[in-house]
């Protein structure tokens, strides 16, 4: 391998596969995303306990300022995108708002280490929901500090798999595989930022301040902006190609001028962008869907970009103990960390060369079947948590503990099961959609197919929250008592019936997944790339399995 066609270094030259991309440029994002991982999960499920203890907010603010923290973080991941695909590069766009997020944490850390800038101290003895919640422009320090960072990292939630993914040329039967195993060891780092996040950070946060737990945030996300940094002169990069919502809207005017032309008999007769107007845009096929936008392609004699619009563009359109030790809440979810990243090695491995030989495909399975693995995973899960509810009840109440908050003689092993099966649903369900989304999208919106999968989070947490409230009104008694979710005492709730319900939704939600999935029709062949001459997977191929 040669040059690599619309790819530049990061001086703008065009780069030399044999020097640029490949695996060893993925290992400087794998450790930004690592390192930023560790700084933001531990944060995103230990948050409440902060705005609780520290800042004085009841379970009911606590709880919806940490959700909205984490959905601030996959939404910001969208103008990043735009930015990205549109005006400048990936790695210019990181860059820029990577500080940013630094910048987030120092603030929060400097707020807990400062007294003036906490609420008032409880009297002793004090209940911590009857104390001086924080207000005022404290409080608008600690939003300040808290949404500059989804600000920082949303360019890099947008950014870095399709960075990554621009590092394999798919047409290389080896590059092709080392992109697929990309993806799995993207989560893998997620995860294994995850792990040191819940074991590390969490621990210097309730051990040693939250002043000095915010600034190793921000020290881990300078460590790995600085190691990413260093891989500078390995990445192969993606010129911009201009704004998708432009190219977008020409087709869309373009085909309304047009809506009373007749369409040619031969697709072939449609414009099409030939070969030397493409340095940088990618060539795409028609489709056989919304072929009232062929019209737009027509020539009818007009010209601009407003007129007569190419077939690529139509594209660009689409007991918390273990042992004799104590954990906090925030780091019981080690556990299932600890199984997404078991599985994922398994995965990548030994499941997907096996199934690649018997089905050819370069991922083991399809897409949109690995998503569909996911789902049904996660209906399981949560109807297995049902049980586990079910079953933690019973024994609060054989032993006369229905209002006890804690000392439930039941091991949190048996959340076991559905912990291994939500470990399932991120090594499928995560690293398909993502890979989809990359995939599936034009070289135009590789950032924005990548955020639309971080949106689909961020939106899942607001759809989450207003559930809980909806089933929680619906099942009140009319004199506004015993909803399904009502008080602070589990044992005297329906929490079960709640999981139940989500499996129910989870199970209508697959049947319609399967649905449209079944009709879908891909963009890109994911099939094994083989060797031309001899029509079978190359050598190199073969021992990258």
């Amino acid at each position: 391998m040669g040059s690599s066609s619309g790819l530049v270094d990061w001086r703008g030259r065009p780069v030399n596969t044999r020097r640029h991309g490949g695996v060893r440029a993925s290992i400087f994002i794998h450790a930004l995303v690592l390192l930023s991982n560790a700084a933001n999960i531990a944060n995103i499920l230990n948050l409440v306990s902060y705005l609780r203890n520290e800042m004085h907010m009841d379970v009911a603010r606590a709880s919806t300022m940490a959700s909205n923290f984490f959905a601030a973080l996959q939404m910001f991941s969208i103008p990043a995108a735009f930015l990205a695909d549109s005006y400048i590069k990936r790695f210019y766009t990181i860059l820029i708002f990577g500080p940013i997020e630094i910048l987030g944490y120092i603030l929060l850390a400097v707020q807990a280490h400062v007294p003036s800038l906490h609420p008032p101290s409880c009297n002793p003895g004090q209940q911590t929901t009857t104390c001086e919640s924080l207000h005022g422009s404290n409080l608008s320090l600690l939003l300040l500090g808290l949404y500059l960072i989804p600000i920082g990292d949303g360019a890099a939630r947008a950014c870095l798999p399709a960075l990554g993914g621009e590092q394999f040329n798919k047409s290389d039967p080896v590059e092709q595989r080392q992109e697929a195993s990309f993806f799995n060891w993207y989560t893998f780092a997620v995860s294994t930022g995850g792990f040191v996040g819940l074991v590390f950070v969490v621990w210097v946060e309730n051990s040693k301040g939250w002043d000095i737990g915010f600034v190793v945030c921000a020290l881990c996300v300078l460590l790995g902006m600085l190691i990413w940094i260093a891989g500078f002169p390995f990445y192969r990069n993606q010129l911009p190609t201009g704004s998708p919502i432009t190219r977008i809207l020409q087709v869309l005017v373009a085909a309304f001028k047009k809506r009373r032309v007749k369409l040619p008999e031969n697709p072939s007769d449609l414009k099409q962008i030939k070969h030397d107007e493409a340095s940088a845009i990618e060539i795409l096929h028609r489709t056989q869907g919304f072929h009232c936008l062929d019209k737009a392609a027509v020539d009818t004699g007009k010209t601009g970009a407003w007129s007569p619009c190419s077939i690529t563009q139509q594209g660009n359109t689409m007991d918390t103990r273990l042992g004799s030790i104590r954990i906090s809440p925030a780091t019981l979810f080690v556990i299932p960390t600890v199984f997404q990243m078991v599985i994922l090695v398994v995965y990548d491995r030994f499941i997907v060369p096996f199934l690649r030989r018997i089905t050819g495909y370069v991922g083991g399975v399809t897409h949109l079947q690995r998503i569909a693995i996911g789902f049904l995973s996660t209906t399981v899960a949560t109807g297995v948590a049902a049980l586990v509810e079910i079953k933690r009840k019973k024994v609060a109440e054989d032993n006369g503990l229905m209002d006890a908050t804690s000392g439930i003689p039941i091991s949190v092993f048996w959340l076991t099961v559905q912990f291994f099966l939500l470990g399932i649903v991120d090594v499928t369900s995560f690293v398909g959609l993502l890979e989809f989304f990359y995939s599936e999208a034009s070289m135009g919106m590789k950032s924005i197919g990548s955020s639309i999968f971080y949106c689909i989070l961020g939106v899942s947490a607001w759809l989450g929250s207003l559930l809980i409230q909806l089933a929680n009104r619906v099942t009140k008694h009319r004199d506004g008592t015993g909803g399904w979710l009502d008080g602070t005492n589990l044992n005297r709730g329906k929490l079960d019936r709640f999981y139940g319900l989500l499996a129910v939704l989870e199970l209508l939600s697959l049947f319609i997944y399967v649905f449209f999935a079944r009709r879908y029709v891909y963009r890109n062949d994911q099939k094994v790339v083989v060797d031309e001459d001899n029509k079978i997977p190359s050598e190199r191929a073969i021992n990258a399995i």
